[in-house]
């Protein structure tokens, strides 16, 4: 993934394209949209799915068939942007790469920080509830693609773009956004009829994770964060089964 070469560094979303990043990211949000209908549980935030099922009725058929239109025009632009030399593969598998490397080298850093720096004991099978692979990729999918748009795109990138208009010094804003993002991020997974019991290891555990997936999407972009968001937790899931 390129970088944006026109995008400062003073902006709220970093050094990432972000249009390219939408690009990169729309097949694993198809995947997930398909996936869902076929899983016992949806992203807690996600709203897109309720929505476009709403709007169909309820109709799984034309729930799909939606979903079918979507990805055959996003299969003509990659197409016409292939024609075009505007859709660099090499730079997707690099993403993929490093993505990957993130995916793998984030839950060994912060189990190290957790345990032997701030003494948490952590219970690995904790975390999250385990299903069947189909249903822990559902699973990754949805955390990997809404909660990035939703915590990153949003609170983050959004709330350091406030902060910023109001006044404030672009590096504080974007440390105090980075900060709220992640605690907001790591409390979401404690509320509402679904969300785990609260324990002060696990709550601070996610939080970690949110400051890590900030900022791999300021530095590097919001496919990065979505990729690497995507891929560790269905290692996790991996590991736990």
């Amino acid at each position: 993934m390129a970088a944006n070469r026109t995008a400062s560094r003073g902006s709220a979303l970093g050094n990432g394209d972000l249009a390219a990043s939408l690009i990169v990211i729309f097949p694993l949000f198809l995947a997930y949209e398909v996936g869902v209908m076929f899983s016992s549980s949806v992203n807690g935030v996600d709203f897109v799915t309720r929505h476009v099922f709403a709007a169909v009725d309820r109709d799984r058929e034309r729930y799909l068939l939606v979903q079918l239109v979507l990805a055959l025009g996003f299969l003509g632009y990659v197409l016409y942007a292939r024609r075009q030399r505007d859709f660099a593969r090499p730079q997707v598998m690099h993403l993929l790469l490093e993505a990957a490397i993130y995916a793998l080298t984030l839950g060994s850093f912060i189990v190290f920080l957790m345990q032997d720096v701030l003494g948490f004991v952590l219970d690995g099978r904790a975390a999250m509830a385990l299903g069947e692979m189909g249903e822990a990729v559902v699973i990754s999918l949805g955390a990997g693609v809404h909660e990035e748009l939703v915590f990153r795109l949003g609170l983050m990138a959004g709330g350091a773009a406030l902060l910023a208009w109001s006044g404030m010094r672009h590096g504080v804003a974007m440390c105090l956004a980075l900060l709220g993002s992640a605690l907001v991020f790591s409390l979401a997974h404690h509320i509402g009829p679904h969300g785990d019991p609260f324990q002060a290891g696990v709550f601070v555990y996610r939080a970690l994770a949110g400051v890590i997936f900030g900022l791999i999407f300021y530095f590097r972009s919001l496919a990065h964060a979505v990729y690497t968001h995507f891929l560790y937790d269905l290692y996790v899931l991996a590991l736990g089964s």
